[in-house]
């Protein structure tokens, strides 16, 4: 995460560190690109490279070698045959709009931006290309149907080992204010984490609020409008401890850190 000096402060006090890229996955889905979108915007403040991924899956690939592998249309309900050609021309096809939304969003904007495309499988590929330096936003509910109203092991297996911050986006009801973040502070000491400067600058301040279970944050957070949560990664481990499903019940942003 570039230089720091490592220390928590008060009551969600800025850490100044350097941005070195602003990463985003995409698949060409709305969450993902509700994310891109953040992350033009927070690349263009920072003056940061924006590189967005796009991994064809070879998960996928292989699946459809299974002389019973099929597909169900989402809009029409017709069962398919899945073969290697029609999954090729699929991923070229989803490649494609990757590129086109991408371009789109940057239009206009002195931004210096790239398009990776690799073929793996989706947390080796983003691992991969992270470093510490670096900042990656992620759909909730985009990357293929790695995410979803459950969390895939696989993608949660990102968030909590990627090197660098991550933003978990929801663009659920996302407010054109985007509101505080919220820092978990002790209750007894009130100490509360240091709020990376880049991050900060998403938001309209920061707003404490006392660590607790996970089924009280939970109620607490409901009721909640705008904004986002930050954690840092032993917080959520121990949150995902007491509930697993708990970061799938959120219907804010998260932020988590290392």
């Amino acid at each position: 995460m570039g230089e720091s000096d490592g220390r928590r402060g008060e009551g969600g006090e800025e850490l100044a560190l350097a941005v070195a890229r602003v990463l985003t996955l995409l698949d060409a889905s709305r969450q993902s690109l509700a994310a891109l979108s953040v992350a033009v915007r927070l690349a263009e403040r920072q003056g940061a490279e924006l590189v967005a991924l796009y991994v064809e899956d070879q998960d996928l690939l292989h699946t459809a070698a299974f002389p019973f592998a099929s597909e169900i249309g989402a809009q029409s309900g017709l069962v398919r045959r899945l073969t290697a050609p029609s999954v090729e021309a699929s991923l070229a096809r989803q490649a494609e709009r990757v590129a086109q939304a991408l371009e789109l969003a940057v239009a206009g904007r002195r931004l210096q931006h790239s398009l990776r495309i690799s073929r793996g499988r989706v947390v080796a590929e983003a691992l991969s290309l992270a470093t510490p330096g670096d900042l990656m936003l992620l759909g909730k509910a985009g990357l293929t149907g790695h995410f979803g109203a459950r969390l895939g092991t696989t993608s949660l297996g990102l968030i909590l080992s990627a090197p660098c911050p991550v933003v978990v986006w929801d663009d659920e009801g996302t407010p054109a204010a985007p509101g505080p973040l919220r820092v978990l502070v002790d209750p007894a000491s009130g100490d509360a984490p240091a709020v990376p400067t880049p991050l900060s600058a998403l938001f309209d301040g920061t707003e404490p609020i006392p660590r607790s279970d996970a089924a009280s944050l939970t109620r607490r957070l409901a009721v909640c409008r705008g904004g986002a949560l930050l954690l840092h990664r032993d917080e959520l481990r121990g949150l995902l401890a007491e509930d697993p499903d708990w970061l799938s019940r959120l219907a804010l942003p998260v932020v988590v850190v290392p």
